[in-house]
């Protein structure tokens, strides 16, 4: 699901304005870090499997990624999916252990219909945790993905569908879940309504030590 779709219909000049935002923020944070590992663009085009022009697109703010994307460029550049996240305001009482709601940093995938928020302090750890909620028809990517670690979550609320080895399980409130991440899988909300869900992923070593 890259691109520019609208999941939600039509859209208001400030949300395209915020959207617009979101997706040069993302394009530049992708573009520092391919430098900052010495990659062309061709060399992460290898690494992840995605085209060269998606890639030059995300950089130039011309497409919006899938958390599957993400995935993959995450595990190119070597870092964490938390790193393409918004920054949090370091004088709203960021603590080294502690993230309070309001303090939350996000990640908006509009194209998508996905908003995750990191549950976990920044920095250096073996896990993350983030809240994801699913707008109506939602989805992680068109395509599977399977790396190392492990995943768990907890539907808080509305339905999860989770695609297991090309095995769907629709998980309701309540439901609760944990596989190793070699298992090709990718997920979505195939309701009318929105999905709430708490997402545990494990780091790889390298992963880690990036922070």
């Amino acid at each position: 699901m890259d691109g520019r779709g609208d999941t939600n219909g039509t859209k208001d000049a400030s949300t395209i304005e915020a959207d617009d935002a979101v997706d040069q923020r993302l394009g530049e944070t992708v573009r520092l870090l391919r430098q900052r590992a010495g990659l062309s663009i061709q060399d992460v085009a290898n690494k992840t499997g995605l085209s060269t022009g998606m890639i030059s697109q995300l950089e130039r703010a011309r497409a919006m990624p899938s958390i599957r994307t993400l995935r993959l460029l995450g595990i190119a550049l070597d870092v964490p999916i938390s790193y393409f996240f918004e920054s949090s305001d370091p004088a709203d009482g960021q603590q080294r252990y502690i993230v309070r709601k309001s303090n939350r940093r996000l990640l908006r995938l509009a194209a998508s219909g996905v908003v995750k928020e990191a549950l976990t302090p920044e920095g250096k750890g073996q896990l993350e945790l983030y809240e994801l909620t699913l707008n109506p028809g939602a989805s992680s990517g068109t395509d599977f993905l399977q790396h190392t670690g492990e995943k768990a979550g907890y539907i808080l609320a509305g339905s999860l569908r989770l695609w297991l080895d090309n095995q769907a399980h629709v998980l309701e409130a309540g439901d609760s879940f944990r596989f190793p991440s070699v298992v090709p899988h990718m997920f979505d909300n195939p309701t009318q309504q929105v999905a709430r869900v708490i997402w545990v992923t494990t780091l790889r070593q390298t992963d880690s030590a990036a922070g």
